[in-house]
């Protein structure tokens, strides 16, 4: 074939070795990935076996450090993400942890944005301090803000945008520079946007990290984390945390990724159009007080939006009228939408951040970040946009007037 530039939808589908995987001679030749599910990797005989050991040549010998059907995936994800390689983990949270293990020590400090996902927020306030980590979560949609507060002793500057579960944005670019200029690496979580929306490397960040639970698997059946960097940086984390630590993704969760990818385009863009729609309906209904959605033109970042992201996500979050009690009305009355944590799945979630993902925030810090009594966020599907249109309005006919 001629070199010709391919559109993220081929890529995902035919993934990085499309024009060389069938000319191996090997006498299978598998579509699909195969799972090796093996927990250890035999050698040819004992030289190989130090060699392999030594790290001078390349081979597997034991699922934690390396397999091939999770090498599989790690090629796919750092190849969408425009990076050297990736490294794949257990959750979302295990591959947090190894960023900021990976690059900090006691007495070293963490700068972050200040809206994340409850379970990053806990590890940056409660667990990292125990170990002596610092960590300052600041507003970071004035990157100045992260500027004011960066040191000597920074070694990680880690947002998250579109962040979870307010949807503000952080701008990348203006961040990325700031981080430069300092020699400080840029961890940017990319789980909402997903490498088909928003590629972060390509905006000057160092490294990305995704949930891989959420759209990347696209099903609810699995949990898993990725990060993609540079091929050092991977290495190091892999060296440094993974061997010791030992949070390592199993192949058959590594094989439901590496399928989870190949519809990744087609079900964001379906995400995307049934989320505007949403959005758009909340937006004008009597009982809803705020709708943030990044595409709408309401949304007080929307033109930043359009400037990093191709399309503006499945995530839609609102406060309804009458606080908690209306917010917990309305989630025992959908019919259709389901009442769980989690997001990016095929069908519609709903839930209420303060008491469920976000309960990890005080009081104070929930109100501060803009995650009131009344705030919902709903993970839109892939069913019929007029059938959660339905089910939407007559939850919200049961709110008190």
């Amino acid at each position: 074939m001629n070199e010709r530039k391919l559109g993220i939808a081929t890529i995902a589908v035919h993934g990085r070795k499309h024009f060389d995987k069938h000319e191996t001679g090997a006498p299978i030749r598998a579509i699909s990935t195969p799972i090796y599910q093996s927990s250890t990797f035999a050698f040819e005989n004992a030289a190989q076996g130090a060699a392999i050991f030594a790290g001078e040549v390349e081979g597997y010998f034991y699922t934690r450090l390396g397999n091939p059907t999770v090498t599989a995936l790690e090629n796919e994800m750092a190849f969408l993400e425009g990076a050297d390689a990736a490294l794949a983990f257990a959750s979302g949270m295990a591959a947090t942890s190894a960023i900021a293990l990976a690059l900090c020590k006691s007495g070293d400090r963490i700068v972050a944005s200040d809206t994340l996902y409850g379970g990053t927020h806990n590890l940056f306030v409660e667990t990292l301090p125990r170990l002596g980590i610092e960590v300052t979560e600041v507003d970071a949609r004035d990157p100045e803000n992260i500027e004011r507060v960066l040191d000597e002793r920074t070694r990680l500057i880690f947002i998250e945008t579109p962040a979870n579960p307010t949807l503000r944005l952080v701008d990348i670019g203006a961040t990325a520079r700031i981080a430069r200029a300092r020699g400080i690496p840029l961890a940017v979580d990319n789980t909402f946007a997903t490498p088909y929306l928003q590629n972060p490397i390509a905006l000057g960040a160092d490294i990305v990290m995704h949930s891989a639970t959420k759209y990347i698997g696209g099903h609810g059946d699995t949990v898993a984390g990725v990060v993609v960097g540079s091929k050092e940086f991977m290495s190091r984390m892999r060296a440094d945390v993974l061997r010791d630590f030992g949070g390592i993704i199993s192949p058959f969760n590594a094989w439901l990724l590496l399928r989870g990818l190949k519809t990744l385009p087609v079900r964001m863009e379906r995400h995307c159009e049934n989320a505007m729609e949403i959005a758009q309906f909340l937006s004008y209904h009597p009982k809803i007080d705020s709708v943030y959605y990044p595409g709408l033109r309401t949304h007080p970042q929307h033109d930043l939006a359009k400037s990093q992201m191709r399309g503006m996500g499945g995530m839609v979050s609102f406060e309804v009228k009458g606080g908690r009690e209306a917010g917990r009305i309305l989630m025992d009355s959908v019919q259709l939408c389901t009442l769980a944590v989690s997001l990016g799945d095929v069908d519609t979630l709903i839930e209420h951040p303060a008491t469920m993902t976000h309960s990890t925030y005080s009081e104070e810090d929930l109100i501060a970040v803009g995650i009131t009594p009344g705030f919902v966020r709903l993970s839109v599907g892939l069913e019929d946009v007029d059938d959660l249109v339905w089910d939407l309005r007559q939850a919200l006919a049961r709110l008190p007037d």
